[in-house]
């Protein structure tokens, strides 16, 4: 990635692409091993074609510390989950509505932790937990981006740990976005997170090659 940061949905692209590649059959199944920026294992990927599609599901890295904290933005005070990883931390707000006011608060939070922690991907996920909604921000400071995204599967497994860690439970949800559904898997024993795993189905719209002037 640009930034140097690890995406699940970057992963499962890749895995999707490498199932094509090698011609993967109707209904049968591969596991795929990759090397990706933002973590120091291979991820590991399970594909599937189905019908055409490939159904994948990648394991996610576990996060180092999930926790709540009070802060105050724009003269309100907002509680707020912290999910910390070694290369990135994603902080999770939970609304009612995805509005224009939430959307800024968003924004600046975003820039002001990019600031204070320096080059480190931040992720500001605004999540309405009565209808399984996300809509992620992601700010890379390395390279000045800041975008909402239609869809962050490393954002939705955030997500899943954090409600995990929340409930001291198992979790397994459909996590509606913009682009589409991410399903997260979180698997929570003896007071912490055993596993964490995004899943959702991939297709390749084009293929063509790319020349980059460096």
């Amino acid at each position: 990635m640009a930034g140097g940061e690890f995406c699940g949905n970057a992963c499962m692209a890749a895995a999707a692409n490498i199932a094509f590649e090698k011609r993967l059959k109707m209904d049968d199944f591969m596991e795929i091993f990759l090397e990706t920026s933002g973590v120091d294992d291979l991820v590991e990927c399970q594909v599937k074609n189905v019908q055409g599609s490939y159904y994948c599901q990648v394991n996610m890295p576990i996060p180092i510390k999930i926790d709540q904290r009070i802060i105050e933005c724009d003269g309100d005070e907002l509680n707020i989950a912290i999910v910390r990883y070694r290369e990135f931390f994603h902080i999770i707000l939970e609304v009612e509505e995805f509005d224009d006011r939430m959307r800024e608060r968003a924004q600046k939070l975003a820039r002001l932790l990019g600031v204070i922690i320096g080059n480190a991907l931040v992720g500001v996920l605004l999540f309405k937990p009565d209808s399984n909604e996300l809509a992620p921000l992601i700010y890379v400071p390395q390279i000045g981006s800041l975008i909402w995204e239609r869809g962050c599967g490393s954002g939705t497994a955030s997500l899943g740990a954090y409600l995990s860690w929340k409930s001291k439970g198992n979790i397994e949800l459909l996590i509606k976005q913009p682009g589409g559904t991410i399903q997260v898997i979180a698997n929570f024993d003896k007071e912490e997170l055993k596993s964490l795993k995004i899943g959702g189905l991939v297709d390749l719209v084009a293929q063509g090659k790319a020349f980059i002037d460096i």
